[in-house]
């Protein structure tokens, strides 16, 4: 009786263009930073794909923009809101970019895609009721390019560690840690926990880019040179206001964090933490 009224309120559910969407309101690096019973937590990880909406009838992105997909690719999905992430494989996000923004989709190329969902942004119970009615929508759907990210339960952080430690090792970008009790509103929730590492490093600073829009007239990003491989990329992010204004000049080494490497060897969200060392000028 409990499962038939959970999907009635979950077919029932209003559908929305684009709502806001459920985020993590805690990043940590390490599971021994975690403070929580990890028995309460499902844990799924965490894709490194492009954050989707399906709102019943067509898919967007999480600021609203439609994806463009083939008829089939979409064809017999359920008319229930769904939040996921489209996903290749790990390690693929600039390919996957690359097939997503196109405004005329290339089939071939959408076959390679699967839409993987782990939340239902309608639905009124826990995340534990929904994990049920996900496996539920999965099951009933006949379509080989939806699927749900593998939900699972660990006793203790020994068990939770050892699965991260796969997860990273294997090239995967980290954990999301979710609540079992936790109700599904829009925004940050201190109840969805994103477990992702963070790595330093040097680099010497070869360039600044200027900032275009609100950075206009100061600094944009750093173009800089890893001293432990000689690759060259750029800083984007981590500056405050005031270092945009007087930025590390070229030749100083900066020290910068990023979450792993990409498939050729670049820093991944590469972002600056402080100046190392000056140039002499």
């Amino acid at each position: 009786m409990k499962h038939t009224l959970l999907l009635l309120l979950l077919f029932c559910s209003p559908i929305y263009a684009a709502p806001e969407l459920l985020k993590a309101r805690h990043t940590v690096n390490q599971v021994s930073e975690l403070t929580i019973p990890i028995h309460e937590y499902w844990v799924s990880e965490k894709l490194d794909g492009i954050r989707g909406y399906w709102n019943g009838k067509q898919l967007f992105t999480r600021t609203g923009n439609i994806i463009n997909v083939p008829s089939f690719f979409t064809a017999n999905w359920p008319n229930i809101p769904m939040d996921g992430e489209l996903w290749l494989k790990r390690d693929s996000f600039s390919q996957l970019n690359s097939i997503a923004s196109r405004k005329k989709p290339e089939q071939e190329q959408w076959q390679k895609v699967r839409f993987m969902i782990f939340d239902l942004p309608t639905h009124q119970g826990t995340f534990s009721e929904r994990v049920q009615a996900m496996n539920h929508i999965v099951s009933q759907t006949e379509s080989r390019f939806l699927s749900m990210i593998k939900q699972q339960r660990f006793q203790d952080k020994a068990q939770l560690e050892h699965y991260y430690q796969q997860v990273i090792t294997q090239g995967g970008e980290g954990l999301m840690l979710h609540h079992q009790d936790n109700v599904y509103h829009g925004g940050r929730t201190a109840k969805l926990i994103k477990l992702k590492p963070r790595y330093d490093a040097e680099a010497i600073v070869l360039e600044q880019l200027p900032g275009k829009g609100k950075f206009s007239g100061m600094l944009g990003a750093l173009k800089v040179r890893n001293v432990k491989d000689n690759k060259v990329f750029k800083i984007g992010t981590g500056f405050t206001t005031q270092q945009r204004k007087n930025p590390p000049a070229i030749g100083d080494i900066v020290t910068y964090s990023y979450a792993g490497l990409t498939v050729n060897g670049l820093p991944r969200f590469a972002s600056f933490v402080r100046i190392k060392a000056y140039s002499p000028h």
